[in-house]
């Protein structure tokens, strides 16, 4: 059983950045983010295929989110730059059982307990 943890969230100012960490416990392959926001479902905000090689993001990002691995440490990053406080959620960290990085929660096997990110204005 795959266990993730996320950290690195907190309260910053608009235009400050973030870099949010998931470590894994178990051998994971393609990984991604997503956020809840109060009142909202679920959403999408980037994911990485095993090696790397592939990353997708959700509009919304426009080049301010850049999502990593290192797999020598079972661990992927969510940097995020120039926040907003449209970005204030609960983001979550997922992981697929195969490589190919997917952008639908529910192609996603195993999800940690999230990191409330909240941005002032």
């Amino acid at each position: 059983q795959v266990q993730l943890v996320e950290s690195g969230g907190g309260l910053v100012k608009a235009g400050d950045s973030l870099r949010l960490s998931c470590a894994a416990s178990g051998r994971t392959y393609a990984m991604g983010w997503f956020r809840q926001a109060p009142g909202e479902e679920r959403g999408f905000v980037a994911s990485i295929s095993w090696s790397g090689g592939s990353t997708f993001y959700a509009d919304f990002v426009k080049g301010r989110f850049t999502v990593s691995r290192d797999n020598a440490k079972n661990t992927v990053y969510l940097q995020m730059n120039s926040l907003k406080p449209e970005a204030t959620a609960v983001y979550y960290c997922a992981a697929r059982n195969v490589q190919y990085a997917r952008t639908r929660a529910s192609d996603y096997d195993y999800w940690g307990q999230g990191t409330q990110v909240t941005v002032s204005s």
